[in-house]
């Protein structure tokens, strides 16, 4: 928990909000602007059985800070990849790393919380897991100010639910639930080391990015994931010790967003 980040309760605006981010991503055009996209979402009225009020929360709170914030470029390659029918257990894997991108509790939740349970053989992760946590964090003062233990309640409800809408926990379940298996899907792997490599980290860099551990992996078995997809002819790669090479067969984004789409 190095970052200088503070934990949100932005996450209740709308947890995975997966169905959400399918319908907002294919209305979402080049340049429209968290406003514009509300409007649209309001006019167009692409959530039937929300009021305006709620529409335009979920575009604010949710949408735009997971998938807008770099002006729009993230949208714009998964809006390809939705129009190039790639599965949607894929696409829903890069709205789980957008979403612990935005949110930094629901990120260090599930590298400090999660994969330490996943790995011990635990099978069950519950609301006194997201509790504990959330004291600890408050004790470490990662909250702009003292959360009540209502919204500590609320919080820890966002955080199991959150997992469950992305495959970590099972869906069902009060106080606790089951822990899911889950591993990185190829084209996830493939979409994530391109994404860091063309953000312009070194290829050292790029294999000891905290990215990776959102799917449970240390340092090494990133290099391992990498030597995968060199197996699979997207690139070349060269590891020893330390030492980490890559040759890089896609020359930008767009490209590797087109292999991912044709495969």
């Amino acid at each position: 928990m190095g970052e200088s980040r503070q934990y949100t309760t932005q996450l209740g605006a709308g947890l995975g909000m997966i169905q959400e981010t399918f319908d907002l991503l294919r209305l979402w055009q080049p340049g429209d602007t968290p406003k514009q996209l509300s409007d649209k979402a309001i006019r167009t009225g692409v959530f039937s059985r929300a009021t305006a009020r709620r529409a335009r929360n979920i575009v604010m709170e949710m949408f735009a800070p997971r998938f807008l914030a770099d002006g729009g470029k993230s949208a714009a390659y998964l809006k390809c990849l939705i129009e190039s029918n790639i599965p949607a257990d894929d696409l829903t894997q890069l709205f789980f790393l957008y979403t612990a991108r935005a949110q930094l509790i629901f990120a260090d939740f599930v590298t400090d919380v999660y994969w330490p349970r996943y790995n011990a053989g635990a099978i069950r992760l519950g609301r006194v897991d997201a509790e504990t946590f959330i004291h600890r964090a408050l004790d470490n003062g990662r909250m702009q100010k003292r959360w009540t233990e209502s919204m500590v309640r609320h919080v820890s409800r966002y955080l199991l639910g959150c997992c469950a809408d992305f495959g970590l926990l099972s869906d069902v379940g009060k106080s606790e639930r089951a822990i899911k298996r889950f591993s990185i899907r190829a084209k996830v792997a493939l979409y994530l080391a391109h994404d860091m490599h063309f953000s312009g980290l070194t290829d050292f860099a790029l294999t000891r990015h905290s990215d990776w551990r959102l799917f449970g992996f240390e340092a090494h078995e990133v290099v391992n994931q990498i030597k995968d997809l060199a197996h699979h002819g997207h690139l070349i790669v060269q590891a020893a010790a330390d030492l980490v090479q890559i040759a890089w067969k896609y020359r930008s984004m767009e490209e590797c967003i087109n292999a991912i789409a044709q495969r």
